[in-house]
């Protein structure tokens, strides 16, 4: 939200106090609080009538410092809150030197010198990205807030906001904030943390994390759920602008300094990814929106994959499963399935997982309106009404997830769904939640809209755990908030069948995983119209080289057939290149569970000292060592930038050299797909299915560029992501050798060169 009119003037009615001098400073052991008055203090006089903020600065963590401003203490709390880990005791010491204090937590300082005007200065041990010559040991200062930087701010309306304002350093670049369609570099833009069901083509976004990720080393995460209003370098250029309607802002910076160790502080505080089972790897197919569809047409999908030699691993029922005006009741429509168990049953033998489309939504006509309506279950208005409208179904209500009946009351729907053999579910929406409404446990309107997804989400996926087991559960989920990536797959939501939207899913994509966000998926082909047959070709390439692979559309369906020989062609190829990769991605996958790091990544995230990486968003490091980038051009043209070192074409061997850019143009069944130097790449046998032995017949397929006489380690895991097998590769100057611990199953060790095709088998 912006408040001033300029640089000199605030905005007419807008009246702000910033905090200006340290009245007061009380020391603990592990933490301070400073008293901030908004005026200078010549004289006593000046202590009256005036306002007193409250700042409170502790260390949550190792690495991690959070600031606490508060204007009036008083205004009653209402929920609903992130819920972070607990506090680590001993995670920051305070330490006093004259006038100046300082909290530090592993390479984290912050200092507050009470001899100058009011500044937080946050500093770190040096030698990040971003760093600087000369710059002394544990003092490069990251960012501050200065003379404006903490502040509570008045308008007409009689709202009140705490603002803060943290520096930004020349060419520094801000990223992430959740899944944004606009430019990936948010600096000169103004981004509302507020969920919306606004497609792929605008600034709204289904997932809103109010948290950003810095080009110098560092992250910051504001703490409150609703409605948090960034100014990236838009109203004052050179400062990040963050306010809450409300009378306390809390927000912590996060220590890098490389954005890797950022998001593995970032995800320790708000939760990290739960690990997918292996099978959800796999291509999935579905009914698509409004197309017809019945058992015949499942069966003809599922018979014309199988006639096409391309390997199908879980097939989506989308909305109509249900019947028409009655979603969510959760009955399969009797007119359109008439022996589901039956239908669940052959597809299951067919070696297929099955997923069901659902949303938290309850339309008048279900039978499920009554009943949750006479339990209280549904979301009420103040005036005790039940909230409705006929947006999406003619007088829809919403549950009410913050009612613990209503929780299990939703998931003893969901149960017999998984006894006829239901195996995951697309939990869409989740975005238009209502704020003039009373919600069961007190909480604020405003507070829950972004925050009902997390409760949603949580509510489906501890089902599945309970059900399926751990590590048997997977969502399809579309709308999140901080901490939603413990409950994954996300997807990316209505794009159109376009060139442009491709790009505008993968921008979104590799925002969402800055913000957290381990596993990601789209609409290959996109959702919105028919694509080309260009188009839904390229676009395959780039659907079965993500962390998750969905054939999906609204109107039409998005069978490979549909779009020509050369899709089925690339369906069939790219398919099974992914399954050959799985014991390579699955490690990506649990390196994603147990720190955070995801597995498509932002070239900035692997590459943090090379400037030309920030900015790139047309192409990514699908785990640490294949660089994807997509064709999103007619012709088969595309522009892809190639970091320091010789890089290999995993199809065909062709070495690159970088750093610099390529121009390059390639037929349907390829794209630019390049192996790290000196990287070794675990490739399984079995291109028929995500979830095979992966170590059996496993290669070791070995880059060029390992420095002779240098050791790779590679661990295969398991289904569950224990390790399996354990391989040293040994780089000599006769080739690789390799030793395997752990497996006395057969494996190879490969080279790859000019004209190998282990990769594209």
């Amino acid at each position: 939200m912006k408040f001033t009119d300029g640089f000199w003037l605030m905005r007419e009615g807008v009246h702000a106090s910033y905090a200006t001098e340290v009245r007061d400073l009380r020391t603990e052991a592990d933490r301070f609080t400073a008293h901030a008055s908004v005026k200078r203090v010549t004289t006593r006089g000046d202590t009256l009538n005036s306002a007193l903020l409250t700042v409170e600065c502790h260390a949550p963590a190792e690495g991690v410092i959070g600031v606490r401003v508060t204007h009036h203490a008083g205004k009653a709390h209402r929920g609903p809150d992130f819920a972070l880990a607990a506090d680590a005791p001993d995670a920051g010491t305070v330490t006093e030197d004259g006038p100046v204090v300082e909290l530090a937590s592993g390479p984290l300082r912050l200092r507050l010198d009470r001899s100058r005007p009011w500044t937080l200065e946050f500093r770190d041990a040096g030698g990040g990205p971003g760093a600087r010559a000369g710059e002394r040991p544990g003092g490069r200062l990251l960012t501050e807030a200065g003379r404006k930087g903490t502040a509570f701010v008045t308008t007409p309306d009689g709202a009140h906001h705490m603002a803060v304002q943290l520096a930004l350093g020349v060419g520094e670049q801000i990223l992430g904030l959740g899944e944004r369609f606009t430019p990936f570099a948010k600096n000169g833009q103004s981004v509302d943390i507020w969920q919306a069901d606004g497609g792929t083509s605008s600034e709204q976004a289904y997932k809103n994390i109010p948290f950003y990720l810095s080009s110098r080393g560092y992250g910051v995460f504001v703490d409150h759920p609703g409605r948090v209003s960034f100014e990236v370098g838009s109203e004052a250029v050179g400062q990040v602008q963050f306010s809450v309607e409300d009378q306390t802002l809390e927000y912590f910076v996060i220590a890098g300094p490389t954005p890797k160790e950022v998001l593995t502080r970032y995800t320790a505080l708000t939760g990290r990814p739960a690990l997918p089972p292996p099978w959800s790897f796999g291509l999935w197919l579905t009914t698509s929106f409004t197309t017809p569809y019945d058992e015949e047409t499942v069966t003809s999908f599922v018979d014309g994959m199988a006639a096409r030699d391309i390997p199908l691993s879980v097939f989506h029922f989308d909305c109509f499963w249900m019947r028409e005006y009655q979603w969510s009741d959760f009955r399969w429509d009797p007119a359109v399935f008439p022996d589901p168990e039956g239908m669940l049953a052959r597809l299951k033998a067919r070696g297929l997982r099955v997923g069901l489309w659902i949303n938290p939504y309850v339309a008048q006509k279900s039978e499920l309106f009554e009943e949750g309506a006479a339990r209280g279950l549904l979301v009420r208005r103040p005036n005790g009404d039940i909230w409705q409208w006929d947006l999406w179904q003619p007088g829809m209500a919403l549950v009410d997830f913050t009612n613990p009946e209503a929780r299990t009351w939703f998931q003893d729907k969901l149960r017999p769904l998984l006894a006829q053999g239901v195996d995951c579910f697309k939990t869409d929406f989740g975005e238009r939640i209502p704020t003039d409404v009373v919600w069961h446990d007190g909480s604020d309107p405003e507070r829950m809209h972004n925050y009902y997804a997390q409760l949603y989400n949580r509510t489906v996926f501890d089902l599945l755990e309970k059900e399926r087991g751990t590590g048997e559960a997977v969502l399809f989920a579309r709308s999140a908030t901080a901490g939603g990536q413990r409950f994954p797959v996300h997807w990316g939501g209505d794009c159109w069948a376009s060139f442009e939207a491709m790009a505008e899913s993968l921008r979104g994509g590799l925002s969402l995983s800055l913000s957290g966000f381990g596993f990601w998926s789209h609409d290959i082909g996109g959702f919105e119209g028919t694509p080309s047959p260009e188009v839904f070709t390229r676009w395959l390439a780039f659907g079965l080289l993500s962390s998750h692979s969905r054939l999906h559309g609204s109107d039409s369906y998005r069978v490979p057939w549909e779009f020509g020989d050369e899709a089925v062609e690339a369906a069939r190829r790219f398919t099974r290149l992914k399954h050959r990769l799985m014991p390579y991605l699955y490690g990506a996958a649990v390196e994603a569970h147990t720190t955070g790091v995801p597995v498509m990544r932002p070239m900035h995230l692997e590459f943090p000292h090379d400037p030309a990486c920030r900015t790139l968003d047309r192409q990514y490091m699908l785990g640490p060592d294949l660089l994807v980038a997509p064709v999103m051009s007619p012709g088969g043209e595309v522009e892809v930038y190639v970091p320091e070192g010789e890089w290999t074409h995993l199809l065909t061997g062709e070495t690159v050299t970088g750093p610099g850019w390529r121009h390059e143009t390639h037929a349907f069944d390829s794209l630019p797909l390049y192996v790290r130097p000196g990287a070794v790449l675990p490739l399984g046998a079995d291109d028929t299915r995500p979830d095979g032995d992966w170590p059996n017949g496993l290669t070791l397929l070995v880059s060029p560029g390992a420095p002779t006489g240098t050791t790779t380690t590679v661990t295969v895991p398991d289904h569950h992501g224990a390790p399996a097998a354990v391989y040293t590769v040994k780089h000599t100057e006769t080739g690789p050798t390799a030793t395997a611990t752990g497996t006395d199953l057969p494996y190879a060790v490969r080279k790859l060169a000019p004209g190998a095709t282990e990769g594209g088998n």
